[in-house]
């Protein structure tokens, strides 16, 4: 399969950012790595290998940016306040620095939002904050609050990088066009949070899949086996 590298200089995070970009036409899948992990994570845990019939296809490509979390919610060297500040520069990153180019690869303009565990609540939080440019959400293991790597610290930034806090008040109509998939399993460290979520959803009205599979522990094993079968759910054209 094709396989791109690139590297720029970003305005939002004032440092130099990777991304590798899988396939070489299709529908944009925005697929983030775990905790701290690497622009190349998924590539090195098979990930990208699982969904490798959709980018020969020339389905989907899957774009893999860098994580910034030793920088911002896993620095413990540095106040809160600046660590979800950082997280926040990060989410205008993505936003305006890949998902504004590569949206329009599609005709419906929106794109994929995709991860594994921390990469779960990286997918989940950017979709449900820019609902308008997300067609599909597809959360393996994710998590949805952030409050436990911020030392008690809380405000309005906090707040508005929580699902499991704005999404009650949420109201834009794009939430409701968007297919979501909560992944999990009965072993999953993250069970309970994604009961959490599919709850919510629910009370929203917003119709969800909360796929919970059986005997099988947080892990790369659980997620590949997820990610193409969640892949089958978009539409393609």
């Amino acid at each position: 399969m094709k396989e791109n590298y690139l590297k720029w200089y970003s305005p939002h995070l004032s440092r130099d950012t990777e991304m590798l970009v899988f396939g070489h036409a299709g529908y944009p899948v925005v697929l983030f790595p775990t905790s701290m992990g690497s622009f190349y994570e998924n590539k090195d845990r098979g990930l990208i290998e699982s969904a490798g019939w959709y980018l020969e296809q020339g389905l989907i490509q899957i774009y893999c940016p860098d994580s910034i979390d030793k920088n911002s919610f896993y620095n413990k060297n540095i106040h809160p306040i600046h660590r979800i500040e950082n997280h926040n520069w990060y989410d205008k990153m993505i936003c305006h620095e890949i998902v504004e180019k590569i949206r329009f690869n599609t005709p419906t303009g929106k794109v994929v939002m995709a991860g594994c565990s921390f990469g779960g609540y990286h997918a989940t939080n950017f979709a449900f904050r820019h609902p308008g440019y997300v067609s599909h959400l597809f959360s393996m293991s994710g998590i949805f609050s952030i409050k436990n790597y911020l030392d008690g610290f809380y405000n309005d930034t906090v707040f508005y990088h929580s699902p499991d806090d704005y999404l009650h008040g949420l109201n834009d109509y794009e939430l409701w066009n968007m297919d979501i998939a909560l992944g999990t399993s009965n072993w999953d460290i993250c069970l309970d949070a994604n009961l959490k979520m599919s709850k919510i959803l629910a009370t929203k009205k917003m119709e969800h899949w909360l796929d919970i599979r059986q005997n099988q522990p947080h892990d790369w094993p659980l997620w590949k086996e997820m990610f193409p079968h969640y892949l089958s759910r978009i539409q393609f054209s």
